[in-house]
């Protein structure tokens, strides 16, 4: 190796410790952290309603630097709906389990779900999520005045959006949710048209609408923060 190439290569390391230097000097300590779920309720991994929620966390990202997001992609899950003990923590593993911690963090400031629009009805496993939720009730409200907000894709403009996103919103009153809508041609939620054959970017105002929710749940989320300091 030449003398010249060891030096750029000594040079472009001291670059990018300098660089994670200062992105962790940046970096919000762990407890000042704002934690935003955006679960998808599609069985169909990987499409429109995952793509629209990732759209809609990315937007939430830019609100606040202390925001971080996770997304939940439930397509190819199994999560069995409730039959009164499954919703409990004695229930038998499914997939779950495995995003239970996560909905118990202790920095969670906002949740995000969106399921795809069935028959003008939220899907099968969307439904079975929401039931599952009950664990999170007792012996207290874990998600008491929590910032949700809720997305849905349908393959019609006027396809049962409003409708999935008025029976998300409605079983999330059983938690106390803090229920939060999005801003202007958003103010329900985020509504988005699959007319391009699973390409959800081309459908610019329902994309445009996630961003919008994503921007309105994370602001809730700041201002609840601040209101505990």
């Amino acid at each position: 190796m030449s003398k010249e190439m060891t030096r750029r290569a000594m040079l472009a390391a001291a670059g990018a410790g300098a660089a994670l230097g200062a992105a962790a000097q940046d970096a919000p300590p762990a407890e000042e952290k704002i934690l935003i779920i955006g679960v998808s309720g599609s069985p169909r991994k990987g499409k429109t309603t995952a793509t629209a929620m990732a759209a809609a966390l990315e937007a939430a990202k830019g609100v606040d630097p202390r925001i971080t997001t996770e997304l939940v992609d439930l397509g190819g899950m199994k999560i069995a709906g409730s039959d009164v003990t499954s919703s409990s923590a004695g229930s038998a593993p499914d997939d779950f389990d495995a995003i239970l911690p996560l909905l118990k963090s202790p920095n969670l400031g906002g949740l995000l779900i969106g399921s795809p629009c069935y028959f003008r009805s939220l899907s099968s496993l969307c439904k079975a999520f929401l039931e599952r939720l009950a664990v999170l009730r007792e012996p207290e409200l874990l998600l008491a005045d929590v910032p949700v907000g809720a997305l849905a894709v349908g393959s019609y403009r006027n396809g049962g959006q409003e409708l999935v996103i008025e029976q998300i919103l409605t079983a999330m009153l059983c938690h106390e949710a803090m229920l939060v809508g999005g801003k202007p041609r958003a103010h329900q939620g985020a509504t988005l048209w699959n007319a391009h054959k699973d390409d959800i970017a081309q459908d610019e105002l329902g994309m445009e609408s996630a961003r919008l929710l994503g921007v309105r749940v994370a602001g809730a989320a700041v201002k609840l923060a601040a209101s505990k300091k």
